[in-house]
């Protein structure tokens, strides 16, 4: 039992650089995927080097130089007391209870402009916490697309997230209404054409109500005062 608690112990020491190593590699992937510069067989660091990390100060809105994006980890710090801020129930949609003070957002820009904004998202819905990442486009207000890269979801039900068909309904959809407010969900069914508030609205996932629920609330945190609104508002009022 000894010698084999020794070499189970040592492989795993050993293989932690590799396995965080792979981590980062799939996080990436997931980036340039949703934003659509995934290219079958390329390299995936140099495609990501057209990505700009930052580090956003999210009660503020304000970028942290100080911090270096490339070595800041915000899940390690939203474990950390130093480091995170307690969630209020009444203020916890999403149900994670904490969050880091700093976030780490990745920016694609064009001609000195950014055209997309890549934001961390997560949030709980039906059997695990869901890690994933909204791509908004230049206005900071139409979503180009989302998508998950750690879950534990129902196959068929819930982790029908992964489905690249219901990943696309979320390209051109608007986050918020004309007074800031965040709007888009997930609609039980289908969403009708012509209902006027079509433009906020996703199909929900077939079968997966608190799926559904968790990822509209999910959103709404993060679009919201205590997420990302005060960093996206900065970039909407310069529109």
């Amino acid at each position: 039992c000894l010698v084999c608690s020794a070499l189970v112990s040592t492989v795993a020491v050993g293989l932690k650089p590799l396995h965080v190593a792979n981590e980062a590699l799939n996080k990436k992937r997931h980036i340039l995927e949703a934003t659509q510069l995934m290219r079958e067989g390329a390299n995936i660091d140099e495609l990501f080097t057209k990505i700009e990390p930052k580090v956003v100060n999210l009660a503020t809105g304000e970028y942290v130089p100080s911090i270096d994006p490339r070595q800041y980890d915000q899940r390690t710090a939203a474990k950390d007391p130093r480091q995170n801020v307690i969630i209020p129930p009444d203020r916890d949609i999403a149900q994670i209870r904490r969050r880091a003070k700093y976030a780490t957002v990745y920016l694609y820009t064009k001609a000195d402009q950014v055209t997309y904004f890549i934001l961390p998202i997560h949030g709980y819905g039906l059997w695990s916490t869901l890690y994933g990442f909204l791509v908004l486009e230049h206005d900071a207000n139409t979503v180009f697309g989302l998508q998950f890269y750690a879950h534990r979801e129902t196959p068929g039900l819930g982790g029908e997230v992964d489905n690249p068909a219901w990943r696309k309904q979320w390209q051109g959809k608007i986050a918020y209404d004309a007074d800031g407010v965040p709007r888009i969900k997930l609609v039980k069914g289908t969403v009708t054409p012509d209902d006027p508030h079509a433009r906020f609205q996703v199909d929900a996932l077939a079968g997966a109500t608190l799926t559904s629920n968790g990822i509209t609330n999910m959103l709404r945190y993060w679009l919201g005062p205590d997420g990302f609104g005060p960093y996206l508002r900065r970039f909407q009022s310069m529109t």
